[in-house]
């Protein structure tokens, strides 16, 4: 099987082209090559496929072997990959993906694609449909006590679900303490992607993210557009847009009033590519 390797400010998949590749059990290719000592090493496995509705399709596989709805560092990757690999000519592309179609403007300097926008769409707020067992409409700033240690969610789909928390040292928190805790606690009946957010000044934060079938990885292009959601709707930030800081790099996000959606700006790069035999 052909693979490329990517990235998206450190949130690494494997790519595999389903134009050209068969990949026959998904979930468990997923596990195999995510194995970071007995694999290729990465946060997952999105295929890129034909679509009916859109330009591309991607399905997208945790670490783990679960089905993602959405990733929005896999899929600004995919578009680079599109674009580099001549599948595409086009600097406006449409790809579909289990939380709809979104569509996505392509940066290009020398031939290659450097960075991507994305029109991540409208943020969920209501709680049953992330889904989060609530005794309100929405979640936010719901109380939990997580090993000894008293935290406020507020809860943001955005094609996946998130819970958002607010921190006063992301860099110090004790993430593998607390992220598997959240993930499967009994609130999130789908288990939850976590994010620590810091807030740094009124326009960047910083925040560190525990991903459900992953565990931390070094960004989360959903779990950072989700954060910039609660910020603004918890008054953390000034504004729609923020800078998120992120341990594998920085991401722009924008609130826009008019349409409703959230667009995430970011870089898209290539690490390496090979093959493996199952």
């Amino acid at each position: 099987m052909r693979f490329t390797k990517m990235h998206g400010c450190g949130n690494d998949y494997v790519y595999v082209d389903c134009f050209r590749e068969r990949v026959d059990d998904p979930r468990e290719t997923a596990r195999r090559v995510s194995d970071r000592h007995f694999g290729i090493g990465s946060d997952g496995l999105i295929l890129i496929k034909p679509s009916k509705r859109a330009d591309f399709a991607m399905a997208m596989y945790n670490a783990d072997g679960s089905e993602g709805a959405m990733c929005g560092n896999g899929i600004r990757c995919l578009a680079k990959y599109v674009y580099d690999k001549g599948l595409t000519s086009r600097k406006q592309i449409s790809v579909e993906t289990r939380s709809g179609i979104k569509h996505l403007i392509l940066t290009v300097k020398d031939q290659k694609v450097s960075e991507v926008q994305v029109d991540m769409g409208r943020p969920e707020l209501t709680a049953a449909k992330i889904p989060v067992r609530s005794e309100t409409e929405r979640a936010q700033n719901v109380p939990v006590r997580i090993r000894g240690r008293d935290f406020l969610y507020t809860a943001v789909s955005m094609g996946n679900p998130h819970a958002v928390v607010q921190v006063k040292d992301a860099a110090g928190l004790d993430l593998a303490r607390f992220g598997p805790e959240f993930e499967c606690y009994r609130d999130f009946p789908d288990r939850i992607n976590t994010e620590f957010v810091e807030i740094l000044d009124p326009e960047t934060i910083r925040m560190r993210v525990w991903e459900r079938g992953s565990g931390e990885t070094l960004a989360c292009g959903t779990g950072a557009c989700a954060a910039a959601v609660a910020a603004v709707e918890n008054g953390w930030i000034r504004g729609r847009s923020v800078t998120v800081r992120l341990a594998g790099g920085e991401l722009k996000i924008c609130w826009d009033r008019q349409s409703g959606s959230v667009f995430m700006t970011g870089p898209a790069a290539t690490v390496f590519e090979g093959e493996i035999k199952f």
